[in-house]
């Protein structure tokens, strides 16, 4: 072993020396390393590249980021685009998000204005309340090279104090602190902390959060037996106490990949909830006690129950619910009878399009039905009435989402948007059936994008099987086969692609006379829980084929040509791309993958991994093995054969596909490749894996998208040097 691991060292150091003066860089040397699987070898010629602490792989990487960096700043018209995406942000004043109003009328969001990189903290008293500025991630712990973004943000019950998660470099390894509405930060801070769900107690000086076992993205048991602690403002970490855990509680057996959450609900209960990528929670109750001891729990809802999501008020538990309801329904139980056995039907499965979204007030239960994973409506179902009512929205919406003060007021808002309508945020009065415009931001008007329209349209699938496309363009095109088409899906974890406004990435698209498409492929949740298990493991296979299926429709209709189709995703949907392009290679002319997945027989050795088992299955199973084999893109790449040109990107502080995943595609690809198409790999060493990025790098790597798209796909004002 040591004696291999000296010859392959000798190898790529000299590999990374001879490529140092050039400008394009020469294919990654191939050392195979083999695996067994169930009596099946399979080679592995990029083994190596997994080693991130080696100077000569990231060396290689760097190297590869400049030369793609170079290349796709030379593509003519791009530096003009990003001065227009700048030119369309700057038109927008200020974003705002993760809004919380808490009982007593207190908003808290980040907002981030118009020369602001990252967003801030700001809170005011009511919605016509001055805005103060809370808490700006630029100045906290200023270091070279390093700039932070707020995560998320949880306010107390009475809204004087606010807990922050902040991550550096977009790692999502964050921290926790306090602070309250006059500024004072207090002084524990507490890392590990991504996704912590903070839970403030009554008293609003304690609360419960969970924490990752590591701060290194790299580490594989990061997420692995997490733990729930109770904290009091004013004691030290050491005082803390273990309040959920494998460890507190055997008797829950809490599997090594559950995230456990405690959740206080003012009904004096407290609700411990595990869940995994898989959809199916389990939910436990005991009551509040005010003590931070380990508690005993009562069992609520099991896996084989196919709960989604829940909320409470003063008399029932809400449930979500896939069981024997592949569209949902909600279901309620009483809180002092909550046997899963004697639920009740609120709201029955719909016929046509899935339930997506629910929310509980004093006066009933909201709820929006999406058809298609396109088209949203809006419905009241009054308390002790069987009939709801449709909401008449102020327009025809793509998405619909629901916000809440709390379940003893009546007090409700709903954000619509579309492909090409801007999000608008509603007050909803029950009583006069009135919708009021509440903006937070000064709406903006958008004049290039008038002539922009969306389509829903449904096209078969190699199958036979009819798939939902979006199709959003200038009405004024041609449908001659000639227009330029950028395709995007998704296809994982039951997600849908819901209609968003993007004046930032999709819309500019469009102001080039391209087409811009969204596939609705299989493994998605756009037709509900049937349409994702219909992309699911050993069934993955129709994801890409989904995608496949409508660029050859496309074609077919004449909206473009083979040579005119390029295709993009990101993470997961990094499947979808790369299997696409390695079972149809003569059906794209580019292909643009961020931080995907692209060798899952790999993944389990990552730091996101094991929690990733649920979704695509473990090679330690002959059945899952076969599956994530077929799924790998990695090891579908043939040699000789003319691929697409390749956008292929990774965030070095990325903790959910680490980079070197990518990484080993690029330069398989790369090396196997026939055309005379570039193979471009990207690595950013101040990114992760897109969450937390600044405005600037968002606004670059929209630039990139599309410019790297036109540019090999014809487009006269993009196309790319010879050199």
């Amino acid at each position: 072993m040591n004696t291999k691991f000296i010859l392959i060292t000798a190898s790529f150091l000299g590999f990374t020396n001879s490529i140092s003066a050039q400008n394009k860089p020469q294919p990654a040397p191939e050392i195979i390393v083999t695996d067994n699987y169930f009596g099946k070898i399979i080679s592995d010629p990029y083994r190596y590249l997994e080693n991130l602490n080696d100077p000569k792989v990231i060396d290689w990487m760097k190297t590869n980021a400049a030369y793609a960096r170079e290349k796709l700043n030379e593509i003519p018209e791009r530096e003009n685009l990003v001065k227009k995406i700048k030119e369309l942000n700057s038109r927008r004043g200020s974003t705002i998000s993760e809004l919380d109003i808490t009982e007593n009328n207190k908003y808290f969001y980040l907002k981030r204005n118009v020369n602001d990189e990252n967003h801030k903290l700001y809170y005011k008293q009511g919605f016509e309340g001055d805005e103060i500025l809370l808490f700006d991630p630029v100045g906290y712990k200023k270091a070279d090279g390093i700039t932070y973004n707020i995560g998320s943000i949880t306010p107390n019950i009475e809204g004087d104090k606010v807990a922050v998660e902040i991550s550096q470099n977009g790692s999502e390894s964050g921290e926790l602190f306090i602070i309250d509405i006059n500024g004072k930060m207090y002084p524990e801070t507490f890392d590990r902390c991504w996704g912590s769900y903070v839970s403030w107690l009554p008293d609003g000086n304690s609360f419960t959060f969970t924490r990752l076992n590591s701060s290194d993205v790299k580490d594989v048991n990061r997420s692995l037996n997490t733990k729930v602690y109770y904290h009091k403002l004013g004691q030290t970490e050491k005082e803390d106490v273990e309040f959920l855990s494998n460890v507190t509680n055997p008797e829950l057996n809490i599997l090594p990949e559950e995230a456990p959450y405690n959740i206080y609900r003012k009904n004096s209960k407290n609700y411990a909830l595990f869940r995994t990528v898989d959809a199916r929670i389990r939910l436990y109750t005991s009551n509040f006690n005010n003590n931070p001891s380990p508690t005993t729990w009562k069992s609520l809802v099991t896996q084989e129950d196919e709960i989604a999501r829940f909320t409470t008020d003063n008399e029932f538990i809400y449930y979500l619910t896939f069981k024997n309801a592949a569209n949902f329904k909600i279901i309620k139980v009483p809180l002092s009878n909550p046997e899963i056995e004697k639920a009740i039907t609120v709201v029955k499965e719909p016929k046509n399009g899935n339930i997506t979204n629910f929310t509980v007030t004093k006066d009933g239960v909201y709820y929006s039905i999406t058809q298609n994973g396109i088209e949203a409506k809006a419905y009241f179902l009054a308390k002790n009435k069987t009939n709801p009512i449709e909401l008449k929205l102020p327009f025809t919406a793509g998405s619909a989402s629901f916000s809440t003060i709390s379940t003893t007021k009546s007090d409700i808002w709903i954000t619509i948007e579309g492909w090409t309508s801007q999000p608008k945020r509603y007050f909803y009065n029950p009583t006069t059936n009135t919708f009021t415009f509440q903006p937070l931001t000064k709406p903006i008007e958008y004049q290039e994008f008038e002539d922009i329209i969306s389509k829903e349209i449904m096209i078969p699938s190699y199958d036979g099987v009819m798939v939902p496309v979006s199709l959003i363009y200038n009405k004024n095109i041609k449908l001659n086969g000639d227009n330029p088409v950028l395709i995007g899906g998704y296809g994982s974890y039951g997600s849908s692609m819901d209609p968003y406004f993007s004046p930032g990435r999709l819309l500019p698209y469009c102001l080039y006379g391209g087409i811009y498409v969204v596939a609705h492929v299989r493994g998605g949740g756009e037709l509900g829980d049937k349409w994702y298990k219909a992309g699911f493991k050993e069934t993955k296979p129709n994801t890409w084929k989904d995608l496949i299926a409508t660029a050859e429709y496309l074609i077919n209709k004449k909206y473009t040509s083979a040579k005119k189709i390029a295709i993009r995703s990101e993470s997961a949907g990094g499947i979808l791309i790369g299997r696409a392009i390695t079972e149809r290679p003569d059906l794209f002319a580019a292909a643009i993958i961020q931080a995907g997945s692209l060798n899952p027989i790999r993944q389990e050795i990552q730091a996101n991994g094991p929690a990733n088992i649920p979704e695509f299955g473990t090679v330690k199973d002959p059945k899952d093995f076969k599956a994530l084999l077929e799924m790998d893109a990695f090891h579908h790449i043939k040699k000789g054969t003319s691929y697409p040109a390749t956008l292929v990107t990774a965030g070095i502080n990325d903790p959910r596909v680490t980079a070197w995943e990518p990484a080993k595609f690029a330069a398989l690809l790369q090396n196997a490749n026939s055309s005379d198409k570039q193979i471009l790999f990207f690595t950013d060493f101040e990114a992760g894996h897109g969450l937390g990025n600044s405005k600037t790098k968002n606004v670059e790597i929209s630039g990139d998208i599309i410019s790297f798209a036109y540019a090999n796909t014809g487009h006269p004002k993009f196309q790319l040097s010879k050199k």
